[in-house]
């Protein structure tokens, strides 16, 4: 019988990809704050009802401790799977990831592995306000040691962390909060987003949209208004960020000439400046005009609704720098980082 896809919440989903980790390998555990009892959004629903409290461990509120009991089970032959709640607190756990879970393993000549996942809830589109809306992925594409994946559809999110959880190295897999409640199809059967994988989720020839994670929705919504002005746009959704997928972005850019990234995280030394500068880089004689990004504005994520959506991208702004840039109309300029 051909397994079909069903679908499911964003977060249903994730539990769904913890749970067939945990079937297949009696070495992997969760562990976090209150994920026992199905963590603060429900994405770790249910699995110590299937699993024990063993295996599903609440913690004390420490991202800190978190942190430093995940790379020193991980060192100890378990593959742990971390919660941080929101990415915001992963700022208190800063020295036990960057100092010690990236670099133990090149500090020991390869004696030992870090196979440790970090799961952090990440972004806005919650009216959560400044200390609990931040995307910081650009924190951890920095750091040697750390791969960085992230997934905006919830079939996505599964086999991401298949992959994360699998993978010998510790990996930070972003989870967009605003998206625990969407739905998707979803496979019932384990399966992978292999490490360094993209997915190209729309074809176009007139310029290449890149993204991931929370920003997905909004520029699929903007290939499609593109599309019904006869614009097409190739959209990259990247999945990992570090080490992400040259080859697709060099491929769409050799067809389409364009290329926008559109990412929620702050414009000034966001991640979307390594994709801009590798495209200069490497597609320099692909390119007929500037890359241009779309980001979040350089100020902190406000609480208001009506102040947070003006600040976050959204799929006007993603439509009308893409007008601009193949010799359409637009309808305003976009908005400056600059504050």
């Amino acid at each position: 019988m051909v397994n079909v896809a069903r679908e499911l919440s964003y977060a249903d989903a994730v539990a769904e990809g913890l749970a067939c980790a945990m079937r297949e390998d009696g070495r992997v555990w969760l562990l976090g704050e209150d994920i026992a009892d199905g963590g603060a959004y429900g994405a770790t629903q249910g699995l110590r009802d299937e699993f024990g409290p063993s295996r599903v461990r609440n913690t004390p509120i420490s991202e800190a401790a978190i942190a430093g009991f995940t790379v020193g089970a991980a060192m100890t032959g378990t593959r742990p799977v971390a919660e941080i709640m929101h990415m915001d607190f992963i700022a208190c756990a800063m020295d036990q990831i960057v100092n010690q879970m990236a670099k133990l393993r090149y500090m020991v000549a390869g004696q030992t592995s870090v196979p440790a996942t970090v799961r952090c809830g990440v972004g806005a589109w919650l009216n959560a306000a400044a200390q609990h809306s931040q995307s910081l992925e650009a924190w951890f594409t920095h750091i040697p040691g750390l791969k960085v994946a992230s997934a905006g559809e919830a079939a996505d999110i599964k086999g991401v962390l298949l992959s994360a959880i699998r993978d010998e190295d510790p990996v930070i897999v972003l989870e967009p909060l605003a998206l625990y409640p969407v739905k998707g199809e979803v496979p019932p059967e384990p399966f992978e987003r292999p490490v360094g994988s993209s997915l190209r989720k729309r074809e176009g020839d007139d310029l290449t949209l890149i993204t991931w994670g929370g920003c997905v929705p909004q520029v699929l919504q903007a290939a499609d208004a593109l599309a019904a002005d006869g614009i097409g746009a190739d959209v990259i959704d990247l999945l990992w960020l570090y080490p992400f997928d040259r080859e697709a972005l060099l491929s769409s850019l050799e067809r389409t000439h364009r290329a926008v990234v559109v990412h929620q995280a702050h414009g000034r030394g966001g991640f979307g400046a390594e994709i801009a500068a590798f495209l200069s880089e490497h597609a320099f004689d692909f390119l007929d005009a500037p890359v241009r990004r779309v980001a979040g504005l350089d100020v902190p994520v406000p609480f208001a609704p009506v102040l947070e959506n003006y600040v976050l991208p959204n799929a006007e702004r993603i439509v009308n720098v893409a007008r601009e840039m193949v010799g359409g109309d637009h309808v305003e300029s976009e908005p400056q980082w600059q504050t």
